[in-house]
């Protein structure tokens, strides 16, 4: 019995330690939001937070959330967390979804990297960018990603 907490909840799942993070919560527990994009860690459609920190999930094992906190896009986007409400409404202002399939994965990387920086430090362009490396966007919307991820910085402040 595995057990992952997941957006405050503990679950206990009978699958083998090997599942990855994003097989576990979708087929598992139903939390559809995070991606399969690649399967191989290169696109950032499946991103979640473990601990905080952006992860791949597609490529993570579930043995390695053990007694670990995974934050999905359902959490992020709930309107209670300031960091997730800030970039969601940044999105929006900045209208980034085209398609919309990378952009949970997209929202996920800018929340954790806003949540790493210094209260009320804007990020150079180039941070952003950095930040963001490994999350493709098909559409080719990063201008506006960018935009945003600056414009909920501001917003943060």
């Amino acid at each position: 019995m595995n057990t992952l907490h997941v957006n405050g909840r503990e679950h206990a799942l009978s699958t083998a330690p090997t599942t990855p993070i994003l097989w576990a919560l979708r087929d598992n527990l139903g939390m559809t939001g995070t991606k399969f994009g690649c399967g191989a860690a290169l696109c950032g459609a499946c991103t979640v937070h473990l601990n905080g920190q952006a992860i791949r999930s597609c490529v993570t094992p579930i043995s390695a959330a053990q007694g670990a906190k995974i934050t999905t896009i359902e959490a992020v986007t709930d309107g209670k967390d300031r960091v997730g409400a800030a970039v969601h409404a940044a999105w929006v202002k900045h209208d980034v979804a085209q398609c919309g399939y990378c952009q949970s994965g997209q929202i996920m990387s800018a929340t954790a990297f806003l949540k790493s920086l210094p209260r009320g430090k804007q990020p150079a362009a180039a941070e952003i960018d950095s930040a963001m490396a490994g999350n493709i966007c098909r559409c080719g919307t990063y201008a506006r990603i960018r935009a945003a991820v600056t414009d909920a910085a501001k917003t943060l402040a």
